[in-house]
């Protein structure tokens, strides 16, 4: 099973729960990229594939230590499943992300509910974007 996860937003803080969880249980492996667009959708941003844009969504890719246990615990926090309220806030796919050398597969959670009344970071950048 594939053990790389591409985070784009709250994953990348350490200041909560699930972001101290992925610095004790995955190790960073480099930055990457996808086409398509991010949105603030108040508390974290939310992420879809975009492939005929010229938009990109940055982030990085973590190699997560424990595969099954670990995305156990993030479809949970991501609201990604059967027994989450459907239709689910996230989905998990595979997608092929862009590094500065290579593609690489992994998993990344999109935004999986309506984006028209929500704003675009049109950076791709959500730590940027929150700190401005």
């Amino acid at each position: 099973m594939i053990n790389k996860l591409f985070i784009y937003g709250s994953l990348l803080e350490t200041d909560n729960e699930f972001g101290r969880y992925l610095k004790q249980y995955a190790v960073y492996f480099k930055p990457g990229k996808f086409k398509g667009k991010l949105y603030d959708v108040g508390e974290y941003p939310g992420a879809i594939t975009y492939p005929a844009g010229d938009y990109f969504v940055h982030g990085s890719i973590v190699i997560l230590n424990n595969i099954t246990e670990a995305l156990k615990r993030l479809d949970d926090y991501e609201g990604y499943g059967d027994d989450q309220l459907q239709p689910n806030l996230f989905i998990r796919k595979l997608l092929t992300i862009t590094t500065d050398d290579k593609a690489v597969k992994c998993w990344v959670y999109l935004y999986n509910h309506q984006i028209s009344q929500l704003k675009q970071i049109y950076s791709g950048d959500y730590l940027s974007y929150k700190k401005a």
